[in-house]
């Protein structure tokens, strides 16, 4: 019987159930988290999935059997790990989730101190070691477990991104996607003058309606349908672990995450002129030129969450915003939240009388996008070569920090490999021409499906 652990990712481990993640996989992994981090206080949460409970408590007494005192916060979302870590002095935080993943998968994401990332560049590779050598010495004081609610003061928190007197009354669809978020939103209810329409509301770990992903466009109808039937101001779906929300404007129609970095970056701006913004390297032509217009650094990343916080700390960013719908804040550990940009956005309609096509309508004209298309392929690596290869003479600039970016005069690409699945993904932007954008995007698929 072999001891390789499969599960692990770029910056998390996530697998199915029970194949390639399990309770004995689950309490490897935490006797290596302890081995390494070398933590006296850990934070542990779990998202709504049926397997979570269960996983939960092998990764406590992994923890425990460590000598780590475990501070368990219960059902919560992805960011209410982080929160605790950071807010409680925690030395770590582990969250029992797979986001968006089908409903038989689970997986662990990773804090240590400050709600610090780890990846693959950053000690995940060592804790995947320590795991499959399973070598972990006896301790004489074993850990206790502990009940922590951080609860109250997570929602003060959230307030403080919002001058709740400048908010209005606005009408917003909700779809927790029967993930996580609906607690949240319902806690906030009380203190916001909103009315909400809620929709998928309850946490159901079986995922009734499908797989909380709003990034697939098959999952978007039913709220862009109910902003439309109600005649809402602003349509908000979330992921599972809600560590991202997905916004749709007061017609239903999505609004794509890239836009909104750039309305958050000015916004983030306008309240502290003259900081670092961080920016993901996928779609980039928008988010850099309003981060200057607004006297701020623009600052590439590689993708990816973990990157995206390390490369925020390094430049003291106050802001960093994917494409993807992860918006990261200084005041929040440099941590992703699901929460906080739709606080921001609604304030800024409250604050400016505009609706959300009002605030990026303009944006989207001027910087047409593809939109994210995944396709697997046999060899990622050598579709990105074939790729470069066939533009390298004409592309203006190339940019290998994450896939492969390619400049020309107006228009842009990039293509990379999933950091969590086997796709090849695709964007491409141009300026002000969407037929640019549609033919860019005809050709390159159709060398990618060469392979």
């Amino acid at each position: 019987m072999t001891n390789q652990i499969t599960c692990f990712k770029a910056y998390d481990a996530r697998g199915r159930v029970p194949d390639e993640l399990n309770d004995d996989i689950v309490y490897r992994i935490g006797r290596a988290y302890a081995a390494f981090v070398q933590p006296r206080k850990v934070v542990v949460g779990h998202d709504i999935r049926l397997s979570s409970p269960g996983l939960t408590e092998a990764l406590a007494h992994a923890l425990m059997d460590s000598g780590v005192d475990v501070y368990d916060i219960g059902l919560c979302g992805t960011e209410q790990v982080y929160f605790a870590t950071f807010h409680a002095g925690m030395d770590g935080g582990i969250m029992v989730t797979a986001s968006h993943n089908p409903p038989d998968y689970n997986g662990l994401k990773f804090v240590r101190e400050d709600s610090r990332p780890l990846s693959r560049d950053s000690g995940l590779q060592d804790i995947r070691r320590l795991a499959e050598e399973n070598q972990f010495a006896d301790v004489t004081d074993r850990g206790q477990r502990h009940a922590l609610d951080v609860d109250d003061a997570y929602i003060e928190h959230l307030f403080g991104y919002v001058d709740r007197k400048l908010l209005k009354p606005l009408k917003i669809v909700v779809n927790a996607g029967n993930g996580g978020a609906g607690a949240i939103v319902d806690r906030l209810e009380t203190q916001l003058p909103f009315e909400f329409i809620k929709l998928q509301h309850a946490p159901d770990g079986r995922f009734p309606n499908g797989v909380p992903n709003p990034l697939l466009p098959e999952n978007r109808s039913v709220t862009a349908d109910s902003v439309r039937e109600h005649g809402a101001n602003l349509g908000i779906a979330w992921d599972g672990d809600f560590d991202r929300c997905f916004l749709f404007n007061e017609r239903g129609e999505f609004v794509d995450g890239y836009y909104i970095v750039g309305l958050l970056a000015q916004a983030m701006l306008s309240r502290s002129a003259g900081e670092a913004i961080v920016h993901d390297p996928r779609l980039t032509w928008n988010s850099i030129e309003v981060i200057e217009a607004h006297g701020g650094t623009p600052v590439q990343s590689v993708s990816g969450h973990a990157f995206m916080k390390q490369k925020m700390r390094e430049v003291n960013a106050i802001y960093g915003g994917e494409m993807s719908a992860h918006h990261f804040f200084r005041d929040f550990a440099y941590c992703d939240s699901g929460m906080i940009p739709w606080l921001l956005v609604t304030q800024i309609m409250c604050v400016e009388g505009k609706s959300l096509t009002e605030l990026v309508g303009e944006r989207q004209r001027k910087y047409p996008i593809s939109g994210e298309i995944n396709r697997k392929v046999d060899d990622v690596q050598a579709t990105i070569a074939r790729i470069e290869a066939e533009y390298a003479d004409r592309a203006k600039h190339l940019d290998h920090s994450d896939g492969l970016g390619m400049e020309f005069d107006e228009w842009r690409f990039n293509i990379r490999g999933s950091n969590t699945e086997p796709l090849i993904r695709l964007n491409v932007e141009s300026r002000g021409d969407p037929d640019q954008v549609q033919r860019a995007t005809a050709e390159l698929l159709a060398l990618i499906e060469q392979s």
